[in-house]
């Protein structure tokens, strides 16, 4: 039997543990959570009452605060943390990896705020003074709330890998395939690519459109500004990810187009609910002290303008997000210069 360690005990931790444990195929599956006091409420009542009340944490999940326990004989990491969080997690977790080499999974929508590097390059930093070759890697990401997946709603996300690595499956070849067939479940559904950039970069920077989204709804603005953010915030993302490598049509698909309509205009958007109340005149702290959960714009916007520098790649509602975020403009300043802007060709 697979067995799957899954990193992190936030919302979307607590949603893949409960949505592997309906795969096709069977899996022992082991999450760990950092919190000693959450992982001890979890295991008491198998439901996550801080991050995703109301969905019951299945039997075969084993909850656990030891890392080496927990990834003892894994052959899938899942790696479901917040991007700021990532480097430490996986530099924690080093010394328990056993050398017949596992595949990595990131399910972390976002980039690593000091260095502006996806995670799947923080994993590969981090493994690399240990583990050789580079063990497989694959980034799990798409229109996915993790209240709707954890309880059964139909759901469909990609995963992206450029490996052709060993895996634990004889006859499958490419990691991508390896987790698909894995992962997959009757409300599951997994399709493949290697457009790892792609992918992680949409994923990114759908966070900081959801903001903007959310900031327009707070300001009373309707929906044909939501429609038009929703627009050239694709055409933005693509700009830059394209810069970067990555391929069209994947911002077209599922972890691009996908994911950023379901985070600019679903309720359950931790981001786009950031937005509404940056929109209404809520201060940032204010907000952020509010909730435990991390809405990953507010650490990606920086990120993003600094790769975009670096690949001279204007981003203009992704820089006005920044200027709300962090240098104390106002939402309504910032759609005011936006709509300000010299007119052009599509």
């Amino acid at each position: 039997m697979t067995k799957i360690a899954i990193l992190g005990g936030g919302s979307w931790g607590t949603a893949l543990s409960i949505v592997l444990s309906r795969s096709h195929k069977p899996h022992d599956i082991s999450w760990w959570m950092r919190d000693p006091a959450l992982a001890y409420a979890v295991s008491k009542n198998r439901v996550n009452e801080l991050y995703l009340s109301g969905c019951p944490i299945p039997a075969q999940v084993a909850v656990t605060t030891d890392l080496a326990n927990a990834l003892a004989h894994a052959n899938i990491i899942v790696g479901a943390m917040p991007s700021a969080y990532a480097r430490a997690v996986y530099s924690r977790a080093l010394p328990f990896i056993e050398k017949t080499t596992p595949v990595f999974v990131s399910a972390t929508k976002g980039l690593e705020p000091s260095t502006h590097l996806r995670i799947t390059e923080v994993l590969l930093q981090v493994l690399a003074d240990k583990i050789s070759p580079t063990p497989g890697i694959a980034v799990l990401s798409g229109p996915s709330f993790a209240l709707e997946a954890a309880r059964g709603d139909p759901t469909a996300v990609v995963v992206a890998s450029q490996c052709r690595e060993p895996t634990n499956a004889p006859g499958v070849e490419h990691v991508a395939d390896y987790i698909q067939a894995e992962f997959a479940g009757p409300s599951f559904r997994l399709y493949t690519n290697d457009d790892v950039v792609g992918v992680e970069l949409a994923g990114a920077m759908k966070n900081v459109m959801a903001i903007a989204a959310g900031a327009c709804q707070g300001l009373g603005l309707g929906t044909n500004a939501v429609a038009a953010l929703i627009t050239r915030g694709l055409a933005e993302m693509a700009r830059l990810a394209m810069a970067v490598g990555a391929r069209a049509e994947t911002l077209s698909g599922l972890a691009g187009l996908g994911d950023l309509v379901l985070t600019c205009t679903g309720s359950l958007s931790r981001n786009r609910q950031l937005g509404i109340e940056l929109g209404k005149g809520r201060a940032l702290v204010e907000i952020v002290a509010s909730t435990r959960t991390v809405a990953e714009g507010v650490g990606t916007a920086g990120a993003l303008l600094a790769l975009a520098t670096e690949h001279q790649i204007e981003l203009p509602i992704t820089a006005q997000v920044n200027a709300i975020l962090h240098h104390g403009k106002s939402p309504r300043d910032a759609m005011e210069e936006i709509m300000g802007r010299p007119q052009k060709r599509e």
